[in-house]
């Protein structure tokens, strides 16, 4: 696999990041205002991501599973785009 098609698929793969991190946002900052999108505010968020905030809320149980899946795999694809060179050199 090339970097140039590896850089393709996580530009693609980044494209829903703003549903995920909107959706997931709202139900930690509890507000409907589209400004929390815009708003750097990232302590709650990122206690909302690992740990449980509201752990008798499904709709947040949800949300935080899904981005938090979303989130791995583009971990797991940029680290891919850093180390192709060595992984195919080792191939």
């Amino acid at each position: 696999m090339s970097k140039g098609l590896l850089l393709i698929i996580l530009f693609v793969w980044g494209i829903p990041s703003t549903y995920f991190r909107n959706k997931f946002r709202k139900i930690v900052y509890k507000t409907d205002d589209w400004k929390i999108n815009i708003k750097p505010i990232f302590l709650k968020e990122l206690k909302g991501l690992f740990l449980n905030l509201y752990p008798n809320n499904p709709d947040y149980i949800k949300s935080r599973n899904s981005y938090r899946i979303y989130l791995f795999i583009y971990l797991v694809l940029f680290i891919i785009y850093l180390y192709l060179d060595e992984i195919n050199s080792i191939i």
